[in-house]
């Protein structure tokens, strides 16, 4: 796969070690990006929260090539609404005094962008050789009946090729042990082989990682992944000072919590304890910049190194390992080339393009004050504005 703009030539040889450079805040010129492109991109984001109903309460984008940093803004609120009137249909807004405003350091819940961290810390565990990519479930996990019954392989855990369904209600279990014997008798539903995309996957392959390395994913991430990586603002909540969700009550939801800031907004993420392959991580705009740019560097940022290129190629080579590639629904004319991308139920998404060595960062609290049919309308609209500004420079 190529790496856009000779990545090979920005390896630096520092104390004997391969480096790259660090992602540094500069221009889109300065970047190689068409600045009257990244100009449409950034009005066109801040259009976003704009209205009465707008298409999120606020954002931030984050986009930039090679590295360089181009873009970092925000507009709108990360706190606009006090609760959700279903009779009304729309949000109960708070004064203007008591909103709190949308910073480009504002933390977001990531939603399903948790899975990607999951699968990088999945690949890592490959790259040291504790991990078979098509090792059967129940070589490590025995206990998971249904999984060992039915051959289900890591591969397809990552692939979403399992045949497992999208999710369980685990939230509705009375305890822990419920939980995890409801997990461990789940079967298949689908056929295996063909792609569903189940948030069951990333439980499944959170406790294979948990019982090879004999640690909790969240210090797996944070070890493997933020600390190296210098993402200080990436973690498990709770985060008190993120955007916040939902006013998750039933029946649009599947829990009683009331508006929620800081605390996971997925059910089954919250019945676990907040830390789960699927769900859980909160992170801003910036830190997952350098994530992007790790991985298009050949997983090395500055000195810090949490993947070698040959398993970068593999977590990106179709049909991807975690990451979706080439959806233009929510990728725009980014998707075609190799570009890989995730979204996130709550708003937020990220995409990288090896192929123009460029990244796009959209985090939004679109379920805040209440979820909403999904429309990807607008990340696909800037992704295509980062595939023209790279396409013009």
């Amino acid at each position: 796969m190529a790496r856009g703009r000779g990545r090979e030539r920005e390896l630096r040889v520092r104390g004997g070690e391969l480096s790259t450079p660090r992602l540094r805040e500069g221009t889109p010129q300065r970047a190689g990006l068409d600045p009257g492109e990244i100009d449409a991109l950034v009005s066109q984001v801040r259009g976003l929260t704009a209205g009465e109903r707008p298409w999120a309460a606020g954002v931030v984008v984050v986009a930039g090539r090679g590295p360089v940093l181009a873009v970092a803004e925000a507009a709108g609120w990360a706190v606009r609404y006090a609760a959700w009137d279903p009779v009304t249909g729309a949000g109960v807004e708070l004064p203007v005094e008591r909103r709190v405003a949308m910073t480009v350091d504002t933390p977001f819940d990531l939603a399903s962008l948790t899975k990607l961290f999951t699968s990088v810390a999945a690949v890592q565990q490959i790259e040291r050789g504790t991990l078979g990519i098509d090792a059967l479930v129940g070589a490590y996990l025995p206990e998971f009946r249904a999984a060992a019954e039915h051959g289900i392989t890591v591969r397809q855990l990552l692939t979403h090729t399992s045949g497992l369904r999208p999710e369980l209600p685990l939230y509705d279990c009375a305890d822990a042990t419920e939980r995890l014997a409801m997990l461990r008798a789940e079967a298949p539903v689908g056929v295996p082989g063909e792609y569903v995309y189940s948030d069951l996957n990333m439980l499944l392959l959170q406790h294979v990682l948990e019982r090879i390395t004999g640690r909790g994913l969240d210090v797996l991430i944070h070890d493997g992944i933020t600390r190296p990586l210098g993402m200080t603002a990436t973690r498990f909540g709770p985060c008190p000072g993120a955007a916040a969700t939902e006013d998750q009550r039933r029946p649009w939801a599947k829990a009683d919590r009331g508006m929620l800031r800081g605390e996971v907004h997925d059910e089954n993420a919250w019945a676990l304890g907040g830390v789960a392959g699927h769900a859980g991580l909160f992170s801003t705009g910036r830190d997952l910049a350098v994530f992007c740019r790790a991985l298009l560097a050949g997983g090395s940022h500055g000195p810090a190194r949490i993947l070698g290129p040959d398993f970068v190629e593999l977590l990106l080579t179709p049909p991807g390992l975690g990451f979706a590639l080439d959806q233009p629904w929510f990728m725009g004319e980014l998707a075609g080339r190799g570009a890989a991308s995730h979204t996130g139920f709550t708003g937020t998404s990220l995409v990288l393009d090896p192929a123009t060595d460029t990244f796009l960062v959209l985090l939004a609290n679109t379920v805040h004050p209440c979820r909403r049919p999904p429309d990807s309308r607008p990340r696909a609209a800037a992704a295509t504005r980062l595939a023209r500004a790279a396409a013009k420079a």
